[in-house]
């Protein structure tokens, strides 16, 4: 999965010129800043992407985590504003931002990192 990753971010970057920040390509979508054909085809692959797998591996979607479904999406509506505050995510920061040596990049993913880790902690210690 790294390697794919590393490939379609190399590939985005050596075609457009762009970093692959996901939150960045969905924000420029929904909010139609930026009106160009890439990052709704973009988006479209994601999710043709994750259907084709679900189709051939159905239980790579199972919920293993025994979380509900309202915690879970309460998650990832965190994530999403965490994405926010941060002008960012993990792909755009994390792969592409360190893989440029961006020092905001390296911030950012610091601050991703730490917070993740004390999540987990606090979580484990009062739930």
């Amino acid at each position: 999965g790294g390697v794919l990753i590393g490939l379609a971010v190399t590939w985005m970057f050596l075609s457009t010129g762009r970093v692959t920040g996901i939150s960045g390509i969905i924000a420029s979508t929904i909010s139609g800043k930026e009106r160009s054909l890439w990052r709704p085809l973009f988006i479209f692959g994601m999710i043709c992407g994750g259907i084709i797998l679900k189709s051939q591996n159905p239980e790579f979607f199972t919920n293993t985590t025994e979380r509900s479904l309202p915690i879970i999406i309460a998650a990832g509506l965190l994530v999403g504003i965490g994405t926010t505050m941060a002008s960012g995510c993990t792909s755009g920061h994390g792969i592409c931002g360190l893989s440029r040596l961006s020092k905001r990049s390296l911030m950012a993913t610091m601050t991703f990192m730490f917070f993740g880790v004390l999540t987990v902690l606090i979580y484990r210690r009062f739930a």
